[in-house]
């Protein structure tokens, strides 16, 4: 993901956390899963808006927990312990807005698939905070390592290239002075003059 946020215009990528933008692959995979199961549950199988919700959101919930920790946060924390707190989670993003907001939305007369995408929209700036701080919270020190790191090698890089450059310059310089030193090539060194006879 990192790979990808790099390469982001505008700036966006001094900006942009890689784990939002796989955050926002991975969620809008399973958030078409979801919306394909509600289709099928609600629209072909009729059953009632909640037991549609709740079965196609609850599958494509457990596809993106495991997609986010082993692609995108790479967390290594203890399922048994982090699990049961993606549940509670998603319980809350649950009760509050896809099954209480899309409900409401319904009620009013919204198109009930259309409703769910409001409802989306909503539940994805408060799932990633949640994911981010509270459930892969594990992954926080190591990500502010990783930039630690990355900034550490850039400036290494850069004294490597400066000292690198000194010194391409220095050899030039030595060379210059050496190369005043000697006489064109081609021009015979200048004749001594004759030594003045002594008295006889």
């Amino acid at each position: 993901m990192a790979a990808i946020t790099r390469r982001l215009p505008f700036g966006l990528s001094e900006v942009v956390a890689p784990s939002l933008v796989g955050y926002l692959l991975i969620n809008l995979c399973t958030f078409f899963i979801d919306l394909g199961l509600l289709g099928v549950f609600h629209g072909h199988l009729r059953w009632p808006i909640p037991a549609a919700v709740t079965i196609s959101y609850g599958t494509a919930s457990v596809i993106s927990y495991l997609l986010n920790r082993v692609l995108n946060f790479r967390s290594h924390a203890d399922v048994g312990k982090q699990f049961p707190v993606y549940v509670a989670v998603s319980a809350s993003n649950y009760l509050i807005f896809v099954l209480g907001f899309t409900d409401l939305l319904s009620a009013i007369g919204v198109y009930y698939e259309l409703s769910r995408v409001i409802a989306a929209c909503c539940e994805a700036v408060y799932l990633y905070c949640m994911l981010r701080w509270v459930v892969f919270r594990d992954t926080s020190g190591a990500a502010a390592d990783a930039g630690a790191a990355d900034t550490g090698a850039s400036a290494g890089e850069a004294a490597a290239a400066g000292a690198a450059a000194a010194g391409a310059a220095a050899a030039g310089a030595a060379a210059a002075g050496a190369a005043a030193g000697q006489a064109p090539a081609g021009q015979a060194p200048a004749a001594e003059a004759p030594e003045a006879p002594g008295p006889r």
